[in-house]
């Protein structure tokens, strides 16, 4: 009987530490993330890359819903100029079948068929194609199964199945309607109600066609002038950064509105200083070419530092250790421990 009453709490010992090695949040997410802690630093900016490509198809609502639900505190997102004026999100100057194709319902204005061989790819540049056209194509393909596995098309609470190309607009409108719906929780609400949006200029120096409205490189162009006034219409300049490879680009929107933030991609060596006088806030390198050195200049600079695309838990972990402001990355759910 003694032996009994002895062995009973060794063994309710025993049963609560089970339950806590299963308990959710506490194993298999962080185990997982390979990250040391669920906590992030205090005012770290999590950042989802086309709104969480590794789990939805790149920069549609889907993909931008689902980095809401997970908390991430900034969309990243890309922009381009249709034909006739729109600025919409989307990565690539042009439409490809790896990613796009006709939906059932084709109307006129017709657009050409990224399928069809025949098609030029001049013919499916963003700039020449109108808003009514871009609307006919269906985006849910993955184009790198082997890069991202975990993508999948099988849509969402409130966006559903809604995989077209959207204007910036259309997100800023989407994400208020989040903000409001009884759909999601009080935290997830709060959180729409003030996350930032990363907007990146598609400019390329090398090929003016990508956007096609006559950009001399010192005035803003039609591009950045539509940019700014839609951020002036929704009210949205304390929760806007602009970012760009074409640093003329970040430059003229500064004339517009000195208020907006503004980050330097880069993927290659980097002017810290010129940046920083210039009146970048951000540096924004590929993680692979960070140093602490490097940060450190930044830092010295004035410069916040948020490498992209940053998708190795391990890699995470480096870079948080280091001292970086944030990370871009395809898997929110992998840096914020909610996989």
């Amino acid at each position: 009987m003694q032996l009994r009453l002895l062995l009973v709490p060794t063994i309710m010992l025993l049963l609560a530490a089970c339950v806590a090695i299963q308990a959710p949040g506490a194993g298999p997410a962080q185990q997982e993330s390979g990250l040391e802690g669920s906590a992030l630093p205090p005012g770290f900016d999590a950042q989802g890359h086309r709104g969480a490509r590794g789990l939805q198809p790149e920069n549609t609502l889907p993909a931008f819903e689902t980095a809401l639900d997970l908390g991430v505190t900034t969309l990243e997102l890309d922009l381009h100029r249709t034909a006739d004026g729109e600025i919409v999100i989307w990565h690539d100057e042009s439409i490809t079948p790896d990613k796009c194709y006709l939906g059932d319902e084709v109307v006129d204005p017709r657009p050409p068929d990224p399928a069809d061989p025949r098609t030029s790819r001049r013919s499916l540049y963003l700039s020449s194609l109108s808003l009514a056209q871009l609307r006919q194509y269906r985006c849910d393909r993955n184009p790198d199964p082997a890069r991202f596995p975990d993508q999948q098309a099988n849509g969402t609470q409130l966006a559903r199945h809604n995989y077209g190309i959207v204007r910036l607009a259309d997100l800023f409108a989407f994400v208020d309607e989040y903000s409001r719906s009884e759909h999601k929780t009080a935290a997830q609400r709060e959180n729409a109600r003030r996350v930032q949006y990363n907007i990146e200029t598609k400019r390329k120096p090398g090929d003016p066609a990508a956007i096609n409205d006559g950009f001399d490189g010192v005035n803003p162009g039609p591009f950045e002038q539509s940019i700014a006034a839609l951020i002036d219409m929704h009210g949205l300049a304390d929760r806007v950064i602009v970012q760009s490879f074409e640093h003329r680009s970040l430059w003229v929107m500064r004339t517009l509105n000195p208020t907006i933030r503004l980050a330097a991609l880069t993927s290659g060596p980097a002017r810290l200083q010129e940046m920083a006088e210039a009146g970048a806030t951000y540096w924004s390198p590929d993680y692979r070419t960070l140093t602490p050195a490097l940060l450190g200049e930044a830092h010295t600079q004035g410069l916040q530092v948020i490498p992209w695309t940053v998708n190795d838990p391990r890699d995470m972990q480096r870079l948080i250790n280091m001292g970086v402001d944030g990370l871009i990355t395809d898997r929110p759910d992998l840096l914020l421990g909610q996989n």
